[in-house]
């Protein structure tokens, strides 16, 4: 299975071109800057006619517009994980958002202890302590999801959010890819992360 990560567009989505064909396109959060729903509703336009198979977002801290939202009417190829997983082609996604009032609340910390064990790719907008999380002397990936990303051992572990660390890396046993699309400064765009999906 060959997938398309992105993450970190901040409205910028539309700027990308051509995306290369894949099985399934998934993007890991901040698809907008302001948080606005007219930011949303032109993501989703935009995600929603993308000509690939499977389509996979979930949110991040800046697309606070659609904590607690129900979001309906999607094609039956597009797929909104909140909490929440889908299965394509016998692979298991499971999607974990990264709302600021449920970091705030401790609730994020539960979201990532109830990742199902048998989880082959996992989406977060976080990344993992100590993996591509890096920026000005802090690591600001999260311990608690760095546990379950090493209980579950994910085949694939799909984040963004910290826009330096850009790029993929593998610690023998899980692929992980910082998709973050909007370079450190916001003035560019890095190319989408190919991947195929390690057997």
């Amino acid at each position: 299975m060959k997938i398309l990560h992105l993450s970190d567009t901040h409205g910028w989505h539309r700027r990308l071109g051509d995306l290369p064909a894949t099985d399934v396109v998934v993007h890991s959060g901040d698809s907008t800057m302001s948080g606005s729903e007219a930011e949303a509703i032109d993501f989703l336009n935009w995600f929603c006619g993308l000509p690939h198979r499977h389509k996979i977002f979930i949110c991040g801290n800046h697309d606070a517009c659609l904590y607690g939202a129900g979001i309906d009417g999607l094609d039956g190829n597009v797929h909104y994980l909140c909490n929440s997983g889908v299965e394509i082609d016998g692979v298991r996604f499971y999607g974990v958002p990264m709302f600021m009032a449920d970091c705030i609340s401790k609730r994020q910390n539960r979201h990532y202890a109830a990742i199902p064990d048998h989880t082959d790719v996992l989406i977060t907008h976080a990344p993992p302590y100590g993996i591509l999380d890096f920026d000005d002397k802090v690591h600001y990936g999260s311990e608690e999801l760095l546990r379950r990303v090493i209980a579950v051992a994910p085949r694939l572990h799909l984040f963004g959010h910290i826009h330096r660390q850009y790029g993929l890396t593998d610690n023998g046993v899980t692929r992980f890819s910082n998709g973050a699309i909007m370079n450190v400064d916001y003035t560019g765009l890095h190319t989408p992360n190919l991947i195929e999906l390690p057997e």
